[in-house]
């Protein structure tokens, strides 16, 4: 019986399971359950905390790094009740198995996204910037170490402390840095693969240091002991290098693209990271740095490794890696920095950690000529902490070099460090495109003979069956005239392999047509097939970009390409009652963005089935279009497009040319909102001496398949009874800014305008699908993405950059 008051009483090992709460067991008593309502707890915290980040372009590390420090100590856990009711000291064993786990995986992806080969080939710039990157901020580390040994570290082994402080403050997180940089789509440019490049070296040099740190932090004093630790971890390393990165190449030559992946060879690798493990633990080294070399030896070529991060990525970094952070934060205890002291130290830290980087990289970048600018963002690339950082910090505390306001002082360096790198290259940096200029921005050209270019874009594959009969009815009469750039609109998100994805889809900072594509994307086969069977050139793009931006890559590819014409669905898709249910704010915003900055025409395609769900031959296209026309820049537009479509002979065309009596204007009824209004004067004033020519133009009189009614309306009840009568239209082509009132009381799409926005309403259709079109705009805000040359360019089919 213990006499001692402060006697510490070890708690009773927690079973797995409870019996129910019907029978009086608290599933909180108990393992797996507590262990259930830690991670769903973690992840709707992290999540939503992301979301709420997510305007700050931030990565997801930062939510989940201030996450794990608001459920710790330092916020939430001030309150015990919920401390020891949802994280329990007793579970705190099964939460860093389950999250060290986790994290053993996800250095593993991080060794996947690293290639060795590129290592070797960093050329002398990226090296430089990386050597000095670490030496630096090493140095700067030795003596903020003295400081903190001098003042809140006092006690703690000289050489190990020496080694830990070095590392943090020198470290570049390599998986945060790539996330950034392809958010600020910086990844394939000249900035961006030398960043890359620089911290690829970086990480390995960091994982070397801290190898050695650990081997110096042991428990056992002798020398030997370390030497030993050293010696031993550098056999291992020779090992995978000899033995299982030949069994892994085996077993990638094995696995054809296109084809399934062996299971036991998925089987076979995923415990071979375990075991790895579990021998570097042993070593004394740590059980990470095992997976992390078996990442490294895992050819990179080949369907293999791209197989194993997409089996793993989403588990690991959807459910146990924030369980890290948490594990983490609830070591953190903000608290602990208090007094001027404390708050000096910290701002020394940070002040210590990016003057090393910032100024090292900055210093060597000029001397190897790069621009001052490039040369102060590599510096705030290069200062980028994250996981690895938090990594060696757990280590450190763990090992009991660092205590405990050390330790909360380097993780706040950390979050301040990474936080700062978006919004600072945002604000410094941001690339020069020059881009030729070019005079076919319209389908309404005197040339109609020259090729027709359109950059048709989908993000779903219920888009394109619509979007391929639209194309095919688009042909007109020549072979050859009409050239395609499909492009497959896709968020970026935080997976490994969307880092993977950016290398292969952009260059320069850009989508791209890859000739040589190795990668195949399952919905631009589509597009190619239908090339086959068509005489359209089709040329496959894929932009990975944030929601928020993806425009720019919309509006800078169509300039690049020289395109006439923008196609983009429609943010709402019809379901099966009828009913129009939207996709998302997001992708409204987007093609509200592209209507303002498109360098060329755009239209907007709400689809209601054309053509069915499938894509129909040219000997089977029949379809009836119609145009309702009340004058102006965009009516004038769709009736282009229109005459060009009636080229094909399975297409009947209506023009339906609505015009007001004499004295009075189709502009006069109310439509509560003004400022429409004037934009609809605005534009028709424009074009109202078009108007009358294009009804005489040879192409449209002289064309049997093209029927012209002229029809005199008073107001909106005309409008509405003509357009409802013509049940049997497939497709209407209608005029954004139609000179015309609004047809409904009230429309959330003002992308669409007043007669669009009536089309696509639920009450006026179920079947016939509306394509509105935006006349080119020379006033629009394109020149903030891109910059045009002076020079023009013909509009050869030989003469754009593809």
């Amino acid at each position: 019986m213990a006499t001692n008051g402060t006697a510490k009483v070890c708690p009773a090992p927690m079973k797995a399971t409870s019996n129910g709460s019907f029978q009086g067991d608290n599933p909180l008593d108990f393992a797996l359950p507590l262990l259930i309502l830690q991670i769903c707890l973690v992840v709707v915290f992290t999540r939503t905390l992301a979301l709420i980040l997510k305007p700050l372009r931030q990565p997801r590390v930062i939510a989940e790094i201030i996450g794990g420090i608001l459920l710790g100590p330092s916020a939430l856990g001030r309150s015990t009740k919920f401390l020891h009711r949802v994280f329990p000291a007793r579970s705190m064993t099964v939460l860093d198995t389950v999250a060290n786990i986790g994290l053993l995986f996800f250095l593993f992806l991080v060794g996947l996204e690293l290639d060795i080969r590129a290592i070797r080939r960093t050329g002398k710039k990226s090296l430089g910037i990386a050597v000095v990157g670490i030496t630096f901020p090493f140095v700067l580390g030795i003596g903020t170490s003295v400081v903190l040994r001098s003042t809140i570290s006092k006690g703690v082994d000289h050489a190990p402390f020496l080694v830990f402080m070095g590392v943090s403050l020198s470290i570049t997180a390599f998986p945060v840095l790539a996330r950034i940089l392809a958010e600020l789509k910086l990844l394939t440019t000249d900035v961006g693969r030398m960043a890359m490049s620089a911290a690829a070296v970086n990480d390995v040099a960091a994982w070397i240091l801290l190898a050695l740190a650990i081997a110096l932090s042991g428990d056992n004093t002798s020398p030997l002991v370390s030497v030993w630790v050293l010696l031993c971890g550098c056999a291992f390393v020779a090992a995978a290098i000899l033995f299982l990165r030949p069994a892994l190449a085996f077993m990638a030559r094995g696995s054809l693209g296109g084809e399934p992946v062996n299971e036991l060879y998925i089987c076979i690798t995923l415990s071979l990271v375990l075991a790895a493990g579990f021998v570097t633990d042993t070593i004394g080294i740590h059980a990470l740095f095992g997976a992390f070399v078996v990442g490294i030896v895992v050819p990179k070529d080949g369907p293999f490794g791209e197989i194993l991060i997409e089996k793993i990525e989403d588990l690991v970094s959807g459910l146990f890696l924030p369980l890290y952070f948490v594990s983490s934060g609830l070591k953190t205890n903000v608290a602990t920095i208090s007094g001027g002291q404390s708050w000096g130290l910290l701002v020394l830290v940070i002040f210590t950690a990016c003057f090393g980087k910032i100024v090292g990289t900055v210093v060597v970048s000029r001397i190897f000529k790069v621009p001052k600018r490039e040369a102060v963002v590599l510096g705030f690339l290069m200062n980028t902490k994250g996981l690895v950082e938090l990594i060696v910090l757990n280590i450190g505390k763990d090992r009991k070099v660092l205590n405990d306001q050390t330790f909360a002082i380097l993780v706040l360096m950390a979050l301040f460090t990474t936080f700062i790198t978006t919004p600072i290259v945002t604000a410094l940096y941001k690339p020069a495109r020059k881009i030729a200029s070019y005079t076919h921005r319209t389908v309404q050209r005197r040339g109609p003979d020259s090729e027709f270019r359109i950059l048709a874009c989908f993000h779903s594959t219920r888009n394109i069956p619509t979007m391929i009969n639209l194309i095919e009815s688009s042909r007109g009469t020549r072979r050859g005239r009409l050239c395609v750039y499909a492009m497959h609109l896709m968020e970026l998100s935080e997976r490994s392999s969307a880092i993977s994805m950016v290398h292969k889809a952009r260059r320069n900072g850009l989508p791209f047509w890859n000739k040589k594509r190795t990668h195949k994307d399952q919905m631009v086969i589509a597009f190619e097939a239908y090339q086959q069977l068509s005489s359209v050139s089709v040329r496959p793009m894929t932009a990975i970009s944030p929601l928020i931006s993806i425009h720019e890559d919309i509006c800078t590819s169509a300039h690049q390409k020289q395109v006439a014409m923008i196609l983009l669905p429609f943010h709402k898709y019809q379901r099966l009652d009828g009913v129009m249910e939207s996709l998302g704010h997001s992708f409204h915003l987007v093609n509200q963005r592209v209507i303002r900055h498109a360098p060329c025409s755009v239209g907007i395609l709400v689809d209601r089935g054309l053509g069915g769900t499938s894509q129909v031959s040219a000997s089977h296209v029949s379809y009836s279009i119609a145009i309702p026309f009340f004058g102006g820049r965009d009516d004038c537009e769709a009736l282009a497009y229109g005459v060009r479509m009636a080229e094909h002979p399975g297409i009947k065309l209506t023009v339906i040319n609505f015009v007001a009596p004499p004295g009075k204007s189709l502009l006069d009824w109310n439509t509560g909102d003004g400022a429409a209004t004037i934009q609809i004067n605005e534009i028709t004033q424009d074009g109202k001496e078009d108007d009358d020519q294009l009804f005489s133009e040879p192409n449209f009189t002289e064309n049997e398949s093209i029927s012209y009614e002229k029809r005199v309306v008073e107001g909106k009840a005309g409008i509405v009874a003509k357009l409802t009568s013509m049940t049997n239209t497939n497709l209407f082509l209608v005029g954004r800014m139609s000179a015309v009132a609004g047809l409904t009381e009230r429309s959330d799409c003002p992308e669409l305008g007043p007669v669009g926005s009536f089309l696509a309403s639920s009450e006026f259709s179920t079947t016939a699908s509306v394509l509105v079109i935006q006349q080119y705009n020379p006033t629009a805000n394109f020149s903030a993405l891109a910059e045009e040359e002076a020079s023009e360019l013909s509009d050869g089919p030989d003469d754009a950059p593809v």
